[in-house]
């Protein structure tokens, strides 16, 4: 090994002080300081080379592996590690590179800082050395990080703490193979080496930190724009669906209103049931749009109870098939085998309602909706079949989504807000159920819908 800076310049001054030069010892000292001040001159280059990582301002990772390039053939180590303290008591590994043939003390590995003697690393705030760790493992068995770095095949340590401005940061660990690796020298180059670091640390964690702040504030951002985009579609969907029918529906009153004497009761009649119909549609959208904050914001409230499934089942064959008479559609409830359902009967007959309507609206004329279910373990599975165009590959991406609209268009102009399906399958999750749809090889779509007892 050849000898340090301060054994050169002690050897040159004790032969300059000499009553006599012998030339060959004091040329052999010359030769050996001019070694040593070469190796000092490269030393400042690499960390000159250090420093300019931390004016790039490049990320912790990146720095500390410039780092273990930059000075690696220059002093001894191979391996490096960098921990850094977490609410003054616990100390992490953040960052290790080695060229050792396996790493045992992963990054992450964490340790409390009471009765470790890394305490007294940060008070002496001098850089400690072990030059055996095998006979340092003997003597503190229950050290497990020394324990590791020994199954890496480490024998010779120097652990540098860091502190920048006042400010204990972490700890830099540097790491040998070799037994003995490290003298009073290596413990100078070092502290030097560390004060840098400890600033390149903290700049880079400070860098870590505002690039990890701006990724939040960029996802908070799309997040927002998101629900200004999804804003925009809803009041552009409300505006359309409310402000129509309740167009129409004052077009029709101010028809009765100023030509009532002119009108039979036919037509008066005729009018009104418009009217009706106009307005149970824009209730339905506000009903739908209510619903949806409720379930959002969690304020949806389940009344579950056993009720009769057949029965419900019936009416709301007879309610849908008395409006999807008008287009020639049929809507047939089977008989379930006997039981009763625990559920919150207002929120199912809600899921029927929505599914038995989205079926009318996309069966064509003489054709029949049928609503049958069946006994599951621990549950009911209802299915709502009809004889419309069935699903497309893009529909089936996009169902139950809150204003997604299918390609298929409603038989009968009917209307659509795109939120009956979405709103199916929120009161049927808030139910602890599952809801999806089959599109058999022939026309028609099953939807159906699980709910445990």
């Amino acid at each position: 090994m050849e000898p340090p800076l301060s054994d050169c310049l002690r050897e040159v001054h004790r032969l300059l002080d000499g009553s006599e030069l012998p030339p060959r010892p004091l040329d052999r000292a010359l030769r050996n300081l001019s070694g040593a001040l070469a190796r000092e001159v490269r030393l400042m280059e690499k960390l000159q080379n250090a420093l300019a990582h931390i004016n790039e301002g490049r990320f912790l990772d990146e720095v500390m592996n410039g780092l273990f390039n930059e000075f690696k053939g220059t002093i001894p180590f191979e391996r490096i590690g960098l921990a850094l303290l977490e609410d003054g008591d616990v100390v992490r590994a953040r960052w290790a590179k080695s060229d050792l043939p396996e790493v045992k003390l992963l990054v992450g590995f964490a340790a409390s800082m009471a009765g470790s003697s890394l305490k007294g690393v940060l008070r002496a705030n001098r850089p400690r050395v072990l030059n055996d760790l095998t006979q340092y493992l003997k003597e503190h068995p229950d050290s497990i990080s020394t324990k590791l770095v020994v199954e890496e095949g480490v024998r010779s340590s120097l652990t540098c703490p860091l502190i920048a401005e006042g400010k204990r940061v972490g700890f830099l660990f540097f790491s040998s193979k070799e037994t003995g690796a490290y003298e009073n020298e290596h413990v100078e180059t070092y502290s030097r080496i560390a004060a840098h670091v400890s600033v390149l640390v903290e700049k880079s964690l400070w860098t870590n930190r505002l690039a990890a702040q701006k990724e939040e504030i960029e996802k908070k951002n799309a997040e927002l724009s998101r629900l200004n985009d999804l804003k925009n579609s809803f009041l552009g969907i409300a505006a359309h669906d409310i402000r129509s029918p309740v167009g129409i529906t004052q077009m029709v009153l101010d028809s009765i209103i100023k030509g009532g004497d002119k009108l039979d009761a036919a037509a008066q009649r005729s009018l009104l049931v418009e009217s009706a119909a106009l307005c149970r549609h824009a209730l339905a959208l506000l009903n739908d749009l209510l619903d949806v904050a409720k379930i959002e914001s969690g304020k949806i409230e389940l009344k579950p109870i056993s009720f009769d499934l057949a029965s419900l089942l019936r009416e709301t064959a007879e309610r849908h098939g008395r409006l999807a008479a008008v287009k020639g559609t049929r809507v047939v409830a089977e008989p379930p085998p006997p039981g009763d359902m625990r559920a919150d009967p207002l929120r199912v007959r809600q899921i029927l309602d929505n599914l038995v309507s989205n079926a009318v609206k996309f069966s064509p004329p003489e054709s029949t909706v049928q609503i049958r279910a069946r006994r599951e373990a621990a549950g009911w599975r209802v299915e709502v079949e009809d004889q419309g165009p069935g699903l497309s590959e893009e529909d089936r991406k996009r169902l139950f989504q809150d204003f997604a609209r299918l390609s298929a268009q409603p038989t009968g102009g009917e209307k659509s807000t795109g939120l009956g399906l979405a709103i199916t399958r929120r009161m049927v999750e808030a139910h602890g159920g599952k809801i999806g749809a089959n599109c058999p090889p022939e026309k028609g779509t099953t939807f159906y819908f699980y709910l445990p007892d």
